[in-house]
C-alpha cells in the first residue's frame, strides 16, 4: 500500500466515523438522514451530468437494483438512526460496521458463489463474532440475556443487514455494467454513474419513509430550522468518505487493504462516543471494539 493511499484511507476513516458521530450527537432521525443524503446527493450530482451520456446504457436489470439498493440503504439509516436514539454510538456503531462482513459472507453462500476461504478470514469471523458478543457486556462474565436484547442492539443488527443487503445488491449491479456488450463504461464511469443513481433512489425511499411516519414529520421542521448545518456536513461526509475509497484502491496493488485498512473507522466511532459524549468505558467494551478491529483486518486481507 502506498503513502497515498494510507493517507486517503486515513481521511476516508474518521470522515466516516466523524459524520456517525454527528448525526448521534445532533439529530439521529430518518429526517435528519433526509437532509443529509439529499444535500451530499446534489455535490455528486454533476458527475451523472458529466457521465450523462452513459445513462442510457443502463439496463433495466440494474435500474430494478438502482431501486432495491436505495430501500436497504434508506432502511441501514432508519435503524441506525433508531441505534443512536436508543443507545450509545461506542455499541451501535460497531456493531453496525462489523456485522455486514459475516451476513455478506453467509449471502454469498447460499447461491454457492463463495470462494474458498483462507484459515485467516475464519480467525477473522470468529474474533468479530467474539467481538460482538463481549461488547455490550458491563463486566466480563456477565452473559445476561438482558444485555443482547434491547433496542440499540436490535436496531444495530438491522442496520447492519441492510447495509449487507444493499452491498449485495450493490456487486451484482456494478458487475452487470462491467460485462455489458462491447463494454460501454468502464469500472470507474459505471461505479460513479451508479453511485449517483443510488444516492437518488435512497433520497426517494427516505421520503416515503419520512411522509409515513408522524414523528418524522413532525421532525423535519426542526431540522430545517436548527440542524440544517450539520445535516450538511453529514451528507458531504457520506459520500466524501466513499468517494476517497474509490480514489484509494487506484493507488493499492490489493483491494483487500483498503478494506482491511479503512476499518479504522470503528475504534475511532467508539473513541468519539466514549471520549466526546462521555459514554461508559466498560473493559468488555473496549475490548470488544479490539477485537472487531482486528478481526475485520484479518478478514480484510485474508
Amino acid at each position: 500500500m502506498t503513502t497515498t493511499a494510507a493517507i486517503l484511507i486515513i481521511i476516508s476513516a474518521f470522515t466516516h466515523a466523524g459524520w456517525n458521530f454527528i448525526s448521534k450527537k445532533e439529530h439521529p432521525t430518518q429526517a435528519f438522514y433526509l437532509v443529509a443524503n439529499t444535500i451530499g446527493v446534489i455535490c455528486i450530482l454533476p458527475i451523472l451530468i458529466y457521465y450523462r451520456g452513459f445513462v442510457h446504457f443502463v439496463p433495466s436489470s440494474v435500474w430494478v437494483i438502482v431501486v432495491l439498493s436505495g430501500f436497504f440503504l434508506a432502511a441501514y439509516l432508519e435503524a441506525l438512526a433508531g441505534a443512536y436514539r436508543a443507545g450509545d454510538i461506542s455499541i451501535a456503531y460497531p456493531l453496525a460496521r462489523s456485522l455486514p462482513v459475516i451476513l455478506v459472507f453467509l449471502l454469498t453462500l447460499i447461491p454457492g458463489k463463495g470462494q474458498p476461504l483462507s484459515a485467516w478470514f475464519l480467525i477473522g469471523i470468529i474474533i468479530i463474532v467474539a467481538g460482538c458478543i463481549i461488547l455490550p457486556l458491563k463486566a466480563m462474565g456477565e452473559f445476561q440475556l438482558q444485555r443482547y436484547i434491547n433496542k440499540c442492539c436490535f436496531l444495530a443488527v438491522l442496520a447492519a443487514a441492510g447495509i449487507a443487503a444493499y452491498t449485495v445488491a450493490d456487486d451484482v449491479a456494478l458487475r452487470h455494467l462491467r460485462e455489458l456488450p462491447g463494454k460501454p463504461m468502464g469500472p470507474v464511469e459505471g461505479t460513479l454513474v451508479y453511485m449517483v443513481l443510488e444516492g437518488i433512489s435512497c433520497s426517494l425511499w427516505q421520503g416515503l419513509f419520512v411522509l409515513l411516519s408522524i414523528r418524522e414529520r413532525q421532525c423535519m421542521p426542526e431540522v430545517l430550522h436548527s440542524y440544517k448545518g450539520a445535516a450538511a456536513i453529514t451528507g458531504v461526509g457520506i459520500y466524501l468518505g466513499w468517494g476517497l475509497v474509490l480514489i484509494s484502491m487506484n493507488f493499492v496493488t490489493n483491494v483487500s487493504y483498503v478494506a482491511a485498512f479503512r476499518q479504522l473507522s470503528i475504534p475511532l466511532g467508539a473513541m468519539f462516543g466514549m471520549v466526546f459524549l462521555k459514554e461508559p468505558r466498560y473493559r468488555p467494551k473496549l475490548i470488544g471494539i479490539v477485537a472487531i478491529f482486528i478481526g475485520l483486518v484479518l478478514v480484510g486481507v485474508k
